[in-house]
Order: C-alpha cells, then structure tokens, then sequence
C-alpha cells in the first residue's frame, strides 16, 4: 500500500547537508547491521553469473515494451506492452528473471537469502543483489536483450482478468520512461497506444478495485532536494500513470495467486481482515473530523470520498492506516491456508513482480512458470516454501526500520537550526492513550512528526506548533503545541 513514510531524493548539490546526509545515512546502516557492499565471493559470483546466463529459447524481442519506473531507477524488473484484443486486450508484462543468473545455493543467492530485500531511503540504497546483477545484466534496461519471465494476460472489456500464461522469453525494452516522460506523453497526445491503453487498462482495474472492495490508500511521497547547505522538502501526489502501472501489478498478482490456490502449493502476501473495533474507532475519529461515514457506507468506499488536499480528510487518511498494519507471508504445498486473502486488496494475491528488490518473487515466479508448463515445482522453491515467510517478515521489519530512520534523520537535518520557530501545522493523528501526544503534518516544509500539548489535541484542526527539538544525531524531531 502506497505510504507517504517514503522519501526520494529529487536532486543533490554537494555541501553541508548532503555531507550530513550521508554521516547520517552510514551511522544507520552501521547501527542496522545493513552495508551496500557485498563481500568479495558474492561479487565475483554475480561478475561470472552476469556473463553466462541461461537464456531461453523463446524470442519476444518483436514486443515493443518499456519500463516505467522513477527516473534515477537502474534496477528494472518490469518491461510492459498491451494491445487490443477484440473488445478486450492482452497485457504482455516482462518480469526480470533472477533464476536466469542465480543458482541455489550459490554465493548470490545464499546472501540474497540472508539481505530479503533491498533497502531504500533518499539517495540511498542497500540492494538485495549486486549491481552487476541487479542494475546491469539482469535489469530490463533499454536496448539490451534480457532473459524475462514474460506474463501473458488476457483482459476483458471490464477490466477482469480472464487467461494468464507465463513462460521464458527473451525481451528487449525500447524505452526508460520515468512517470513523469510517460505522464507528459499521455497528456500531450504523442503516447504509443501500448502507453494509451495503459491508461484504458489502469482505469478498468481501478473501478474493479472498487467494485470488489479493494482499498488503495490516496497517500503523497516525500521529495528531498539536497541543495549545498540546505535540504528541502516537498509531498509529491501520484501521478494518474503511476496509478494505472501499478493495477498492471496487481493484476499480475491476482494471476499468480489464483495460479497458486487452485494447484495447491504456493508463496501468498497475506493482510488479516481489520478488527472491528478498529473500524468502530475509525468511525468515531471521521465524527471528531466532522467528516461524513454514513453507516451503509463500507470502509473502501468511505476512502475512495476522501480528497488528502483537505486537512480533515489528511488526518482521515492516516487514521485509516492502522487497517493496513500486519501484513504477511504464508508459504503452502498441499493444502491451500485457512485465511489466504489480502484483506485490503479484497482478494488472494502474490508478490511476483520484483525479484530484483524481493527475494520471494524469484520463488513465486518459479511457482507460476512450473504451473503453467504442467510441470513440478522445483525442489529447491518447495523446500525453503516454509521458511520463506519468516525471512520475508524478518527483511519487511528491516526495511521499515531503515526507511523511517532515514525519514526522521532527513526531517532532523532540515530543521535542526530552527528549534524554537513555530509553524502552521495540522493535527493528524492523537495517541488514543495519551491524547495530549500526536502527530502534526507540517507544510512547509512538507513533514511529519510527533506534537505534544497540554491537553487533548484537536484532531484535524489547523495549529501553531514551536520546534521543540531537531537533532540530526538522534533522529528526532519534536513539536509543541502553541
């Protein structure tokens, strides 16, 4: 679910604050036990896999895909192209085929299996893969010819996903589009109709969603510009074609997962329905806000009235997060979970579509390839099934860890020589213990962070909050009411 606890660094002048940015950055992945660098062995490995990878002998190198990703991007797992099938269409996706250059139980894959994911934060990244894997040889860069496991789904004219093939190809993207080219194309009219229909597509799937009940969260990025002695912070809304490529990943999960749960033996991202006092309590905070939740009125509905624009509805919007808490894995040979839906996304669902960044997609893909071919799953995929979720929840609460360590040093540096200066704030979120304690989101500069008061705090309400502490050294950052 789309998070605004992201930071991307927008630009970056060398000085005083880039220098404290990247102290900052090295004493968390010293405290976190986390290195961008990889040992010799894992290295050298990776150069050799890089050379010799195991290409398949299908050829779809005719489809004229292209990735669409932010625009300092290199570790490219998707390459997409779609068409029009009668009233319908048919998504070509190209996922990056890890498996192609990684062996189990090779150096690469042992310390995959040990990392999880990649870790990102501002102009940082500790990457699941090497470099010479995962932003080089195995990336789906343009005008390379790449080893993919390309997803073929049929779409009918209501968006429903209908038919789904995935076997290896060989694929070559045309273009490294960035949201915003592949934005500015579709607004100008000079789009291909491949990127057209992305939009057609991405609509679809977004009625869908709601027809099904699924929740996407409308939660605005941190963009952090790094201007010789200064930082500046802006939030940053989704663009409408950022939206539609992420339906073409969701849609891809949707395929896997049902893959999977009709064969018996699979790798799920799991999300338990919301207790109901949770959403009780989500109905009492919309009542404090003066916000309208008519009883009839389910919870994924009520979300999709919300504008984040408005500050009731901003605070709303963070209220509604604690729905989206407890996320997980659930690995199955045999015998399908008892509960094995993503409750926010109404339906089962796979991760499969970055095995780049995610080390359970390489499994996941494998599942779904053998499935299709009518083949056995692989030995080395259902022997780790059953530890797999462990270490994906182990590499989700890293990367957590790591993201709001690098928030928080971000927001501290910023504002560290303002202590004692207030600011036009809005209160999002009260401590339903303590209701003096809270969140405040600040515009300018666009942060979030902790307030107390002397009494209760006015959900939703404009403030004035004082800078009562900003230190880059701890990471914290602390307002007062006025």
């Amino acid at each position: 679910m789309p998070s605004n606890r992201v930071v991307r660094l927008r630009s970056r002048r060398e000085g005083a604050a880039a220098s404290a940015l990247q102290d900052g950055i090295a004493r968390i992945q010293q405290e976190l036990e986390v290195s961008p660098d990889f040992p010799d062995e894992v290295e050298a490995a990776a150069r050799k896999a890089a050379e010799n990878p195991r290409l398949p002998e299908l050829d779809r190198t005719d489809l004229e895909m292209v990735t669409i990703d932010p625009e300092d991007a290199m570790d490219l797992d998707q390459a997409l192209h779609l068409e029009r099938d009668g009233e319908g269409y048919v998504v070509h996706y190209a996922i990056a085929d890890v498996a192609a250059f990684v062996t189990p139980g090779d150096a690469v894959d042992e310390e995959a299996h040990r990392r999880g994911e990649t870790l990102y934060g501002a102009n940082s990244k500790v990457p699941l893969h090497p470099p010479a894997l995962s932003e080089d040889a195995a990336s789906l860069l343009p005008d390379q010819v790449r080893p993919a496991l390309l997803w073929t789904i049929h779409v009918d004219d209501t968006g429903e996903g209908t038919d789904v093939t995935v076997e290896r190809a060989l694929v070559r993207s045309r273009a490294k589009l960035s949201y915003e080219e592949a934005q500015r194309m579709l607004d100008e009219g000079s789009a291909s109709e491949s990127l057209q229909l992305l939009g057609e597509v991405g609509e679809l799937r977004l009625a869908r969603e709601a027809a099904r009940g699924g929740v996407s969260l409308p939660l605005p990025e941190q963009e952090v510009d790094v201007e010789g002695d200064h930082l500046d912070l802006e939030f940053r809304e989704q663009l409408p074609v950022e939206r539609w490529n992420a339906q073409i990943s969701l849609l891809t999960g949707f395929a896997a997962a049902s893959l999977m749960v009709y064969a018996r033996v699979g790798l799920l991202r799991t999300l338990p329905e919301p207790e109901p006092h949770d959403v009780t309590r989500l109905h009492r905070t919309a009542k404090a806000l003066g916000i309208d939740w008519p009883a009839e009125l389910l919870y994924p509905d009520f979300i999709r009235t919300l504008d984040p624009s408005k500050p009731k509805h901003a605070a709303m919007v963070m209220a509604c997060t604690r729905l989206l808490r407890g996320a997980g894995y659930v690995g199955f040979d045999g015998e399908v979970p008892a509960d094995p839906r993503h409750a926010a996304l109404a339906s089962e669902y796979a991760h499969v579509t970055a095995p780049l960044r995610r080390l359970g997609d390489r499994y996941a893909g494998e599942i779904c390839l053998a499935l299709c071919a009518g083949d056995d799953v692989p030995g080395w995929v259902t022997e780790r099934l059953h530890d797999l979720p462990g270490t994906l929840q182990r590499s989700g609460t890293l990367a957590n860890r790591y993201e709001n360590a690098v928030i928080n040093l971000v927001e501290a540096i910023l504002l560290h020589e303002r202590v004692g200066e207030t600011f036009p704030a809005v209160v999002v979120d009260v401590d339903h213990e303590d209701t003096s304690r809270g969140a405040v989101t600040v515009k300018d500069p666009a942060i979030e962070a902790r307030v107390t008061g002397d009494g209760e705090l006015p959900l939703g309400e404009d403030v004035t909050v004082q800078l009562s502490a900003a230190d880059p050294q701890e990471r914290r950052v602390e307002f007062t009411l006025s």
